[in-house]
Parts: structure tokens; C-alpha cells; sequence
């Protein structure tokens, strides 16, 4: 199922969206496909997308596994999509701290399993493959497999490692730690109009985001903000400690652009070699950060490296 716009542009009839109350009461907003009724059941996958995303950009893949007979959902981070925000400027993406992310996920965990069908398969994109492979980790989730698309765990950034979470610190200290941290893109030094250079080959893919930025206004945000750059320094960190990755028994799938521009490659090799059951699967340059959204040539591989490892981490059951 190659790009079609009126598959990525288009929620389906047969889906259901609705808004979900956390613990707090912050409500999150959800999305399900249930498979064809014509196909055997496979089991069930959460896609949790990245930074700034939400899960119109994704609804092409999401339409894929559905129609290979899984169970879909996904859903918008607090204060990311359409789940709110956490400032008073709407275009800031910020958290007071990436543990109130991994709460989340461990609400929508348990919900989410109690009313889906097994095995149950946590997908996670950039800072949404960070949380999920730090949910795993502290046991907030415990997926029978797990898929990371580019995850963040670490930054392409001039600033060493061993000092992103001081820099970040002081640039709280001395403003508002609310504030953007840069001024437009994903990535600081970086203005809008080279933001597709930074994302995918696909033209037309990028320009579904725009296109339901436009149709969805609520969806619309920008960079983050200070305490968010302080905190996933933090949260890098916390997965580096020794103990931590190497405790992740499920089977992870983690998928990478060897030169991705925003998440750093070196750290997410180390980190995939870290996991007791961890397979990696790299590209070249004929890849940048959204693997999902990737022209037809390199999106086809990344589907079908999917497939292969949920075929043999969570086998379909034979009659």
C-alpha cells in the first residue's frame, strides 16, 4: 500500500476517535483500528509517536497493520497533538518531567491491554521510542515486543553529552524555563524552510503534516522549551546508567537513519547493543529521521523489517 493521500489525509469511517481521562484528569486523545473482520486476528500494537507529532501523521502505517489484521491504537502525548498543552503558549512543547510522560503510558498501558486482544506490541517513535523503551525499562509497560522507530536517545547537537543537562540547567536559571529554546524546526540553527531536510525524502508525505496542521489547527506546535531540553538530558542519562537497558527482557526492534540530524546514531547503536534481545536494522543516507514517512523505497523496507520481526517475536497463531 504505497503513498496514497487519501489514506494519509483520511480518518476512516471504521475508526474510532475520542479523548481519555488520565489519572489526574488531563484527558489524551486516542485513536483504534480494529482489523478486518475477514482476517485472522494478529494481536494488538500502540503507536506512541515524537516530539511535536500526533497520530494523523502516522495513519497510513497505522491503516497498514490494521488491514494485516492487528488491532491499532495510538494516541497524543500530554501537551503534544491534540491532548493540550502545558504553557500558555500553545506553540511550546514542554513537560515538568518526562516521569509524568512515563505515568501516562503506564495508565494507557493497563487500559489498553485490559480491552485489547494479545500479544500486545509497543511501537514507539523518536521521544515516543525514548518512552517507551524507558517504560519498559522501569516496568510501566511490558509489551511482548517492542519496536523503536529513530529513538531519542541521545542529541545531534555541538554540546558535548556530559554537559547537555548543565547547559540546560543554566539556560532554566536564567529565564523562563518555559521559554522556546529555539526559534523554528526541530532543531536549534535550524529555520522552517530546510525542516524537510531534517524529516524525510517524501515530499508529498511531509506535506501531510502541513496539510492536517491546516485541517486540525489544534494540532499546531512548535520547539520546545528550555525545561524540556533540561529534562531529556535527564532522561538520556537515566537510560545510560549501567543495568538499566541491559534488564529489558522483551524482544526490541529498533530501526535508525545512520545519518539522522536530530537523533544521534552512535548512541542508539550502543543502546541497541545493550539489549539482551535487541535487533538493529540502519540506513544510510537514503534515510533521515521519520522512517515511517520515508519515500516508497525506504518505507517499504522499514515495513517489511516490521514485519519480519513481529512474525517471529509474536508468531500468528496457526490453526
Amino acid at each position: 500500500m504505497d503513498g496514497s493521500c487519501d489514506v494519509r489525509r483520511t480518518i476512516p469511517a471504521s475508526a474510532r476517535e475520542w479523548r481519555w481521562a488520565l489519572p489526574d484528569g488531563h484527558e489524551v486523545r486516542r485513536i483504534r483500528f480494529e482489523p478486518p473482520a475477514d482476517k485472522a486476528p494478529r494481536g494488538s500494537i500502540l503507536f506512541m509517536p515524537g516530539r511535536a507529532d500526533f497520530y494523523e501523521k502516522y495513519l497510513e502505517t497505522l491503516a497498514e497493520w490494521s488491514a494485516a489484521g492487528w488491532d491499532v491504537s495510538a494516541a497524543d502525548w500530554r501537551g503534544q497533538g491534540a491532548s493540550g498543552r502545558m504553557t500558555a503558549n500553545p506553540l511550546v512543547g514542554d513537560i515538568a518531567d518526562f516521569s509524568i510522560w512515563i505515568a501516562d503510558l503506564r495508565a494507557l498501558w493497563a487500559d489498553w491491554v485490559r480491552t485489547t486482544p494479545g500479544p500486545h506490541v509497543l511501537v514507539g517513535h523518536s521521544m515516543g521510542g525514548h518512552l517507551v523503551l524507558r517504560a519498559v525499562a522501569e516496568g510501566a509497560a511490558s509489551p511482548d515486543a517492542v519496536v523503536l522507530s529513530a529513538p531519542m536517545l541521545g542529541f545531534v547537537t555541538a554540546i558535548p553529552q556530559l554537559v547537555q543537562q548543565i547547559y540546560g540547567k543554566i539556560m532554566c536559571w536564567i529565564g523562563n524555563p518555559e521559554r522556546m529554546a529555539w526559534q523554528a524546526s526541530e532543531k536549534p540553527g535550524s529555520d522552517s524552510d530546510d525542516r524537510i531536510d531534517l524529516l524525510t525524502h517524501d515530499a508529498d508525505r511531509y506535506s501531510d503534516e502541513l496539510w492536517w496542521r491546516a485541517a486540525r489547527p489544534a494540532l499546531e506546535i512548535g520547539p520546545a522549551s528550555w525545561r524540556w531540553v533540561e529534562r531529556a538530558a535527564a532522561s538520556i542519562e537515566a537510560l545510560r546508567a549501567p543495568g538499566v537497558l541491559e534488564a529489558v527482557t522483551a524482544p526490541v526492534l529498533v530501526l535508525a537513519a545512520k545519518k539522522d540530524a536530530l537523533v544521534s546514531w552512535p548512541a542508539i547503536e550502543q543502546a541497541a547493543d545493550r539489549l539482551p534481545r535487541g535487533e538493529l536494522v540502519a540506513w544510510g543516507a537514503e534515510a533521515r529521521h521519520e522512517l515511517l514517512r520515508e519515500a516508497d523505497p525506504v518505507r517499504r523496507q522499514v515495513m517489511a523489517a516490521i514485519t519480519s520481526f513481529l512474525d517471529r517475536a509474536v508468531p500468528a497463531k496457526t490453526a
